[in-house]
């Protein structure tokens, strides 16, 4: 049985919804450079254990819109699968 997370289930009217157009644009979503740079300072001071409490909620917060983001490419890579070329 697979397993399917509450937050995947939330957010599956999302993908309903969703136009190939609009699917299009979210599997494309990727991080500026800018962002990417910051979180690999976090992530660098999370491996050695020196995050500051501000900078752990930080870090968490980004994890957590990478899962978001990434329930919602996959839904998007499903929509886009549903619709000819």
């Amino acid at each position: 049985m697979a397993t399917t997370s509450y937050l995947d289930r939330f957010l599956e009217p999302i993908a309903d919804a969703m136009t190939p157009e609009l699917a299009r644009v979210i599997v494309e979503l990727r991080a500026d450079e800018q962002l990417q740079s910051e979180v690999e300072v976090l992530r660098e001071k999370a491996n050695a254990g020196t995050l500051t409490p501000e900078e752990d909620t930080a870090y968490k917060d980004f994890v957590e819109a990478v899962d978001v983001l990434s329930i919602l490419q996959t839904k998007a890579r499903h929509v886009l699968n549903r619709w000819p070329a």
